[in-house]
């Protein structure tokens, strides 16, 4: 005899499906007895396997973990509600892991506090802000006692791995923040971090630089298969908030913000980021004030000392005095320029110095000029006395050698600028009351002669002094406004 029976297994209950067959030697009570105890000894051990798959089916089958609202009250939330989401915060929150998770991320820039020229790094304070979905978190905000936003602890929760490609220092972020939670499973984080970035700094143009530096948002683990970056904020809102944030006048002011969005391929990964150029640009008062004011003011009097008489005993010293201070001024100031490069405000420095040692040397030949002039006077060369005639008289027709006596100048000895005593200079001339006096001592006739024919000489080298002065001086001014305005048109571009 043989029995079919045919019924649907469930977890839990003694129904299963079962097909057997009967030995046709048995008695009915004996094949009924072996019958039972085998219904019976199945369930024990194929049942339970059952269970746990379908299980475990169900619940890779389900979208979100729904909040047990009894946990929610006006005083507080019982942590047993979110234990179930608070233990897959090692595993990325998605209900299909072929799928990647969007993470929204913005900043705010809230201090510079350092931009160090010579290691090329940029110290800044800003607050990351991201903004991504859990899936597993959901709750009803009229059945929960109108909760609609919950803090939970960071630490409970996933959290991606965004960080910065620029940083040069370990994050320092401080332990024991929150995270805001919504009704519909989305999770807010802020993020307080100090950031030493590289940055590739150009001082050329100090005090009056600009610098781009760049803050690339990227994660470390996930390619673009599990994680997209994205913008919770527009560029503009993002720039906006961070100048309202940033109270202090240090040295530095924000000018913009820009973003590229380009993906970073390493190997054969594939990762997203969004790169952000943020702008900066020095205040220059303390360098203007520190610097380019007592330098321009030193070179001043530099210039004015030309109009010092040549024949005067204190423009060389007044000279060397000037050059001394600008050196001393250049000493102290020396910390406040850029440890490194060559910025513009350095050849500007070095221009002005170099404009002093000219002028002093300029002083120390016509200095000498006016001493060879005044002691033992060369014959002028031809073409020298035609130039210099050129120069003091351009209408008249210029001599090719030098004429005698006072009429080549037309000026007499009196008349010799720089020259207080001519007269004692080269002698007088004595007169004919005198004529008997100098024969009864013995003046040399020959000798009066020769004074006469010096005297010329000496006017001449002393005009040719105080013209090579007056070129000289303005052959400085040019010099000194050609390189100022270079320097000024430099900077402002």
């Amino acid at each position: 005899m043989h029995s079919i029976q045919n019924q649907e297994p469930r977890c839990g209950s003694g129904s299963f499906k079962l097909t057997g067959l009967g030995d046709p030697g048995e008695s009915p009570e004996t094949s009924l007895d072996r019958r039972m105890k085998e219904r019976w000894r199945w369930p024990a051990r194929g049942e339970v396997f059952l269970c746990l798959t379908v299980s475990l089916l169900l619940q890779g089958r389900g979208n979100t973990f729904t909040i047990n609202c009894s946990g929610f009250d006006q005083h507080g939330v019982d942590p047993a509600a979110f234990q179930a989401v608070f233990d897959r915060k090692a595993f990325r929150p998605v209900v299909n892991f072929s799928a990647p998770t969007h993470v929204n991320l913005s900043f705010t820039l809230s201090a510079i506090l350092e931009v160090d020229a010579q290691l090329q790094l940029l110290t800044s304070f800003m607050w990351m802000d991201l903004v991504w979905d859990n899936p597993f978190i959901s709750w009803n905000p009229e059945e929960c006692v109108g909760i609609k936003k919950l803090t939970v602890s960071a630490e409970n929760l996933w959290l991606p791995d965004i960080f910065i490609l620029e940083s040069m220092d370990v994050d320092q972020t401080p332990s024991g923040l929150t995270a805001y939670v919504s009704s519909e499973g989305r999770i807010k984080y802020d993020k307080p971090m100090k950031v030493t970035s590289i940055c590739n700094l150009d001082i050329f143009y100090f005090p009056f630089d600009q610098q781009n530096c760049t803050f690339t948002f990227s994660s470390f683990l996930y390619t673009v298969d599990s994680m997209l970056l994205g913008m919770d904020k527009e560029v503009w809102e993002i720039t906006d908030t961070s100048r309202d944030v940033i109270r202090t006048q240090g040295e530095w002011e924000l000018l913009g913000i820009n973003k590229a969005t380009p993906k970073m391929s390493v190997g054969s990964n594939l990762y997203d980021q969004i790169m952000f150029y943020v702008a900066i640009r020095r205040r220059p008062s303390l360098y203007i004030i520190n610097l380019l004011v007592p330098s321009s003011f030193l070179v001043a009097i530099d210039a004015l000392s030309f109009y010092l008489p040549a024949e005067s005993e204190n423009r060389a010293p007044f000279k060397i005095t000037l050059l001394l201070g600008y050196n001393v001024f250049l000493l102290m100031m020396n910390d406040l320029l850029p440890a490194s490069g060559t910025p513009l405000i350095s050849v500007y420095f070095a221009l002005c110095l170099s404009l002093m040692v000219a002028s002093l040397l300029e002083t120390v030949f016509i200095t000498y000029l006016l001493h060879l002039a005044t002691t033992q006077p060369p014959p002028m060369p031809w073409w020298l006395h035609a130039l210099l005639l050129y120069y003091t008289s351009p209408r008249k027709c210029c001599p090719t050698a030098p004429q005698k006596g006072n009429k080549g100048l037309g000026l007499t000895a009196t008349h010799l600028p720089g020259l207080k005593e001519p007269v004692e200079l080269v002698g007088k001339v004595p007169g004919p009351g005198e004529a008997e006096l100098t024969g009864s001592s013995g003046w040399p006739r020959a000798q009066q002669e020769q004074e006469t024919r010096e005297q010329p000489s000496v006017e001449l080298w002393v005009r040719f002094s105080h013209m090579m002065d007056t070129l000289l001086f303005r052959l400085y001014l040019l010099f000194m406004a050609s390189s100022i305005l270079t320097v000024i048109v430099l900077w402002n571009t």
